[in-house]
């Protein structure tokens, strides 16, 4: 075997494994191969093959969604895992669109794939098919729009259909009534936690937390055990969105109890303090779902009691409800509110500043008491209503 043929060799099993993540790198090894002498010109049949691997992996969309997440939004945009994760399954739920809805299999998708009309289906699939909020539809919204301007400055022969994407409107959610517990229901629900039972006394003092702070799901199962401050002033240090974190009180009935779901784990050994606080039965770190199957769990066992004041369909969210309520009801400063439910601005917390619909119908009927006094219509004071009509509002 010659020189060539050993080159030649060489170079179509380079082709084959695709080693080549950039064109231009391609280029020069078909350039150096028609140096050789084996193939006449790069129209060369035998190229024609390899060529079309490697056009295919440059323009993949799985390639460009793996240096989207594993690059892009980590390194350039700073997210967070959480936010990472919540984009990761926007895009599950969009190849999983293209292959129910376009007959695409998700090794199939290609970039031309995230067209005007592909994500506009897409978007209505979500709400008609999956069942999904507006709120999520426009989450998902925001995780294709943040990839199509990450690839815009490389295929900028696809800016006019990328910017029709990009000009799809967010929809408007509707604005809803904030449902949360009243402090009997909050008591019911905690009341149902068996201390003595296995995990007993985990679950408690994690509803606990969730009541007394407001504190996210995704914060709550990210609490390690060096987060606690169980020395005056009693405090927990919370991880929360955005990279930030913030501490809060803990209430002084609490501090008991924590440290004995402390000494029942062992974590009041100095070397436990990198434990996650909340594991879950296969000693690993909590999950969302696990959070969320507990509380809907202890929430079907008050229902049985008293079905009135706890919510068929309560979760966690309204766990942060609840807890927000509560502080409002108590008098508690909105900048304070703020600062302890972890948001960015001062109007997400306004939300909250609303009394409970007897507190308001209590205060609107003592408020009209005293702007209008009771007495007797002027029509009942005359006898003829025709003339009463007749020189009513005259000036």
């Amino acid at each position: 075997m010659n020189l060539s043929e050993k080159f030649w060799k060489r170079a179509k099993t380079k082709l084959r494994a695709k080693r080549y993540d950039d064109f231009p790198a391609f280029c020069k090894t078909i350039d150096s191969i028609v140096a050789c002498g084996d193939v006449k010109d790069k129209s060369d049949p035998k190229l024609k093959k390899y060529s079309g691997e490697v056009k295919m992996k440059r323009t993949n969309f799985a390639v460009y969604l793996n240096k989207y997440f594993t690059d892009y939004l980590p390194n350039a945009c700073g997210s967070s895992s959480q936010t990472i994760d919540s984009y990761r399954y926007s895009f599950i739920h969009f190849l999983q669109f293209l292959s129910e809805e376009r007959g695409i299999a998700a090794d199939k998708a290609d970039l031309s794939n995230l067209s005007y009309d592909n994500v506009a289906a897409f978007l209505g699939w979500l709400e008609n098919s999956r069942g999904n909020g507006v709120s999520t539809r426009n989450q998902r919204q925001s995780a294709l729009n943040s990839f199509i301007r990450f690839l815009m400055c490389d295929f900028p022969e696809h800016l006019d259909e990328y910017q029709r994407v990009l000009a799809i409107p967010i929809k408007k959610a509707p604005q809803k009534e904030i449902s949360y517990l009243k402090t009997d229901g909050a008591a019911l629900l905690i009341s149902k936690v068996g201390i003595d039972k296995t995990n007993g006394l985990r679950d408690c003092v994690m509803l606990s937390l969730m009541r007394a702070t407001g504190i996210r799901v995704s914060e709550l199962i990210r609490i390690k055990v060096k987060d606690l401050s169980l020395h005056k002033p009693y405090a927990l240090l919370i991880h929360g969105k955005g990279q930030k974190s913030r501490y809060v009180p803990l209430m002084k009935k609490m501090v008991p109890q924590i440290r004995r779901y402390l000494g029942q784990k062992g974590y009041d050994k100095p070397e436990k303090l990198n434990e996650w606080l909340f594991k879950n039965h296969m000693n690993e770190q909590f999950t969302r779902q696990g959070v969320n199957y507990l509380i809907k769990k202890y929430a079907q066992m008050a229902r049985m009691d008293n079905p009135e004041i706890i919510p068929e369909d309560f979760s966690p969210r309204k766990m942060r409800h609840t807890a927000a309520m509560e502080l409002v009801e108590s008098g508690v400063d909105l900048i304070y509110i703020r600062d302890l439910l972890g948001h960015v601005s001062l109007n997400t917390t306004k939300t909250y500043a609303r009394a409970d619909a007897q507190k308001k119908r209590q205060e609107i009927e003592a408020a009209g008491k005293e702007i209008a006094p009771p007495e007797d219509a002027a029509r009942k004071r005359d006898s003829n209503l025709k003339d009463w009509l007749k020189n009513f509002n005259r000036r």
